[in-house]
């Protein structure tokens, strides 16, 4: 009996300091999937996706940010990145570019990265388009000069 009980032991240890190891991997990854459902903060960095830019009916209206959102300004609806982050925006197909801020949310459901005041877009060159692919940089919560 003192023999098994032994072989048992000695059994059950690998088993258990498994279970730790996979345990704590298991409560680490965890952990960057709540990380990543945030906004991110404004730090150096590139992301890609696409713009749509706002319908006329959302102008004079109140922002997430409860601004007042302005077609003349250039703002936009980002859902991964801070409220007063600015970003330097640049159209892929055409390289041109512009500085926004940004102040207010996409539907969560848009799988869109950005979306931009017509002012921006018109300045991107993509109003005809509508949908455009680019490439965002985080510049930070101090507004450019």
């Amino acid at each position: 009996m003192k023999k098994l009980l032994v072989a048992v032991r000695q059994n059950a240890r690998p088993l258990f300091l498994s279970s730790l190891f996979f345990g704590a991997a298991l409560d680490v990854s965890a952990q960057k999937t709540i990380i990543t459902n945030k906004p991110q903060t404004a730090s150096s960095r590139l992301l890609y996706g696409e713009a749509s830019f706002y319908a006329n009916k959302f102008n004079g209206r109140q922002t997430a940010s409860g601004e007042i959102f302005n077609q003349n300004k250039f703002t936009a609806a980002c859902n991964v990145l801070p409220f007063g982050t600015w970003i330097k925006v640049t159209n892929i197909r055409n390289g041109k570019s512009v500085v926004v801020k940004v102040n207010d949310r996409l539907h969560p459901k848009m799988k869109r990265l950005v979306d931009l005041s017509e002012a921006s877009a018109t300045k991107l060159g993509y109003t005809a388009r509508g949908v455009v692919r680019v490439k965002v940089e985080v510049i930070g919560k101090n507004k450019p000069l």
